[in-house]
């Protein structure tokens, strides 16, 4: 037996079986064709929450599908209700179910990718440096960035795992597992049509787990996995006087005032010590775990944290330190408001109406339509006599906790601190990405979420940009993680 062993072993060298050395070289070999592809996938405006943009997200639609039909993917553009998903497979849709989600040996996995190939709107050309749509490679302190919107969210983001694919095959000849890739093209204008796809589409996305490529990383040099995502709430108010505008030195002494009142109501929120006062908003929270606790409070004490951001006047809940308030707290954000004089010149006027939009970011325990209702009533109860409350708002994301025990979580957790040579931190956020739940509840699969964006990449903002090396970086990281999942699962023949 152990002559045949030594026999196999033998065998196997002669046939100069590819390394991950071997794939990871090719990343870096072809490097300047993956960056003139991205600059190329930029350039392309797809803007999702504006008409104009239309043909723009089908153009991307298109340039995605023939880019991944051109790795051997079976690719589609799958119309919705909304904007387009582009939707591709290394098997048939009869290949059957995907497995449990173990690393069960001798079985290939399934593995989905997400990304997102829709932008936010430009706003405001004029405080751009760089145009929005006409990337280019520019030196900046020894970086090498491009600008563009769409950059960093999140075109630089799927093109990292693109890539990654594309080289192992390059390398070994197939794939490292079973691969879906899943394209949104409306994730800025809120994912209206996604939940109805995944439902009408979910035997064909059924997998072992889902890599979702939209999140930060902890510095520039270190990784990091978010595994605690808040839910989300928007809702608009707006509070309409007896009258449509009025002289105010007429009336202002006597009449309605709406931004009057709905300055007092947002007022009201949130008591002296930072807490929201909303009846039964608290209701099913459970404090922030110990050891999850200690973990965020180490991390506190890394002074990367608040690098880019100065906190001075802002009010934290009273009893919890901010990275607990931000990751482990709900929270009621006052996001907007307009009504009366908007005008340059002054206009003395009593307005008819008023409005506000505020978000909800939510914790585990708490459902979004109930925290809508509890909202409404809050307000409903102090709109004083003669004046009238008008509510938009509908659906939300419930917050999501992932398992730090997933097998793929900590094969990740491995690749990630290879490439980097810096242990991945496990994160939360307060940010939001409701795919996360949806996938998690129609496929009865893990997820696992990782992302190369910097909180300074000016994300949504006017000169949003990415760097080279965190893109080149960012495919190597998968090319590492695929050789973590592989071995252990040991699926090799």
């Amino acid at each position: 037996m152990a002559d045949f062993g030594r026999d196999i072993s033998t065998l196997l060298e002669g046939q100069n079986v590819p390394k991950t050395e071997d794939v990871l070289r090719d990343i870096d070999d072809r490097f300047d064709i993956t960056l003139s592809k991205l600059l190329e996938l930029v350039s392309i405006p797809s803007i999702s929450s504006d008409p104009s943009g239309k043909h723009g997200i089908e153009r991307a639609a298109e340039w995605l599908k023939h880019e991944l039909s051109s790795m051997g993917l079976a690719a589609d553009i799958i119309a919705t209700k909304g904007h387009p998903v582009v939707l591709a497979r290394s098997f048939t849709a009869s290949t059957g179910t995907a497995s449990t989600g173990t690393l069960s040996a001798g079985k290939k996995p399934r593995l989905l990718f997400y990304g997102h190939y829709d932008v936010q709107p430009v706003g405001d050309e004029g405080a751009w440096k760089h145009p929005p749509f006409a990337p280019d490679i520019i030196e900046e302190d020894g970086v090498h960035r491009f600008y563009g919107r769409g950059t960093s969210d999140s075109k630089s983001q799927l093109w990292t795992f693109i890539e990654a694919l594309r080289a192992w095959k390059n390398v070994h000849g197939e794939l490292p597992a079973e691969i879906i890739v899943l394209l949104e093209g409306e994730e800025e204008c809120g994912s209206a049509s996604l939940p109805a796809f995944i439902q009408a589409h979910r035997h064909e996305l059924a997998c072992d787990v889902a890599f979702i490529c939209d999140a930060e990383m902890w510095t520039a040099t270190q990784p990091a996995i978010t595994t605690q995502l808040k839910g989300l709430v928007h809702e608009r108010v707006t509070i309409r006087a007896p009258n449509a505008d009025l002289h105010s030195g007429h009336y202002g002494a006597v009449a309605a005032n709406p931004i009057r009142v709905l300055s007092s109501i947002l007022a009201s929120l949130h008591d002296d010590k930072g807490r929201v006062t909303i009846h039964g908003f608290y209701d099913g929270v459970h404090d922030i775990p110990d050891t999850i606790r200690q973990q965020w409070q180490d991390l506190s004490r890394q002074p990367e944290l608040f690098a880019d951001v100065d906190l001075t006047g802002g009010i934290t809940e009273e009893g919890y330190a901010p990275i607990e308030a931000m990751w482990g707290r709900p929270t009621v954000d006052i996001n907007g408001i307009t009504g009366g004089n908007q005008g340059p010149g002054e206009r003395s006027v009593l307005p008819g109406s008023a409005t506000a939009r505020l978000s909800f970011r939510l914790v585990a325990g708490q459902s979004p339509e109930a925290i809508r209702q509890q909202f409404r009533s809050h307000v409903e109860r102090l709109i004083p006599r003669g004046c009238r409350v008008e509510f938009e708002g509908d659906g939300g994301s419930s917050a999501v906790v992932l398992s730090q025990d997933s097998p793929y979580l900590k094969a990740a957790a491995r690749g990630l601190e290879k490439e980097w040579q810096s242990p991945a931190i496990l994160r939360g956020t307060g940010g939001a990405i409701p795919l996360v739940e949806q996938l998690g509840k129609a496929l009865q699969t893990e997820c696992v979420v990782i992302g190369f964006i910097l909180p300074s990449d000016a994300i949504h903002a006017p000169d949003e940009h990415y760097d080279s090396e965190r893109l080149r970086q960012g495919a190597r990281s998968w090319i590492r993680i695929f050789e973590e999942i592989e071995a252990a699962t040991d699926f090799r023949t």
